[in-house]
């Protein structure tokens, strides 16, 4: 998958292992996020999945931690919980949010099998033990989109790796390394300027 990567990204990652400054920055990243797709989405289904998409995203946040926990780059833990929400996407026939087509579904899966099966997660199951024990909220599918899907925003081609797009434009594999120092203020959330 290609992603993009900046100093937000790292000085979110610093603000998500603070005491409770992560909660401002995980509620603004939920909201970001959530908002992000959602543009994608056709505009008469857009309200209808705005509650699953936060209760969603507010469960990656959980995944993209332990992936660094365990010791993931910040790049490939951030990839993992993408990978997460494409396979909620196309569980519900939503093909119009994903980021990589259809067909590459197994590809990003087997890249990162290992944490995927240690913590029961799959196509499938896109959530694995970091749903909420409570679930959360459905939404309608739309899986006649899985038929002939459509997804205007998926890059294919970048499935055997996490490409990396800079500030500069420059792609590379694998990601930036972490700066040596990194103002949490840039996180979204601490500075209301600031945005992922």
């Amino acid at each position: 998958m290609k992603i993009r990567q900046n100093a937000r990204h790292f000085a979110s990652r610093k603000a998500l292992e603070l005491p409770v400054v992560s909660d401002i920055v995980k509620d603004k990243l939920v909201s970001m996020h959530t908002d992000i797709f959602l543009k994608k989405a056709d505009e008469a289904r857009r309200e209808e999945r705005r509650e699953r998409l936060d209760a969603f995203f507010d469960a990656t946040m959980d995944t993209y931690l332990t992936a660094l926990q365990e010791g993931a780059p910040e790049a490939e833990a951030r990839e993992i919980t993408h990978v997460q929400a494409n396979f909620d996407f196309y569980n519900h026939g939503w093909t119009e949010m994903m980021e990589f087509p259809v067909d590459e579904l197994g590809d990003h899966y087997d890249r990162y099998e290992t944490f995927f099966e240690r913590h029961g997660i799959s196509i499938d199951d896109p959530l694995g033990e970091f749903a909420p024990a409570a679930g959360i909220p459905d939404a309608p599918s739309t899986p006649e989109k899985l038929e002939e899907p459509e997804h205007p925003y998926a890059e294919g081609g970048f499935a055997d790796d996490v490409y990396v797009e800079g500030p500069d434009g420059e792609v590379r594999v694998g990601g930036w390394e972490e700066p040596d120092e990194v103002d949490v203020s840039r996180a979204p959330g601490v500075d209301e300027d600031a945005e992922a």
